[in-house]
């Protein structure tokens, strides 16, 4: 691919995210309930979402794929996000009692040209 990582072309972005022990309920929680949709609204396209089904990961770890237009938009979409007052009320409301993640890791990744195509849903 030619034109790999220029800023016109769909990028994924896998994102692992480590809870705190005992707080994985509480990170899901806050995904299905609000997250998920805030993605939704500052223009990142959920993939798919996965829990590990085994352990040391299973209690603890969160695994999900966004796809974004652009490595630009990707910039913007987050930052339009993290500045969000309903994010920023629901990450606060759901820290309450404690932090929720230890650690996250952010990979962002293009298709391959021999990559079957990834059906995103509406």
């Amino acid at each position: 691919m030619s034109e790999s990582g220029a800023d016109s072309k769909v990028v994924y972005e896998l994102r692992v995210y480590q809870t705190v022990p005992g707080k994985l309920p509480d990170l899901l929680a806050r995904f299905r309930e609000h997250t998920v949709k805030l993605f939704e609204k500052h223009g990142m396209k959920n993939v798919a979402y996965w829990v590990p089904v085994d352990e040391p990961k299973k209690s603890n770890t969160l695994i999900y794929i966004l796809e974004h237009p652009s490595r630009e938009a990707a910039t913007a979409n987050w930052k339009a996000f993290q500045e969000d007052p309903e994010w920023i009320n629901v990450k606060e409301k759901s820290e309450a009692n404690g932090k929720i993640v230890d650690k996250l890791e952010s990979t962002f990744m293009a298709l391959t040209d021999f990559s079957p195509q990834i059906a995103v849903r509406a």
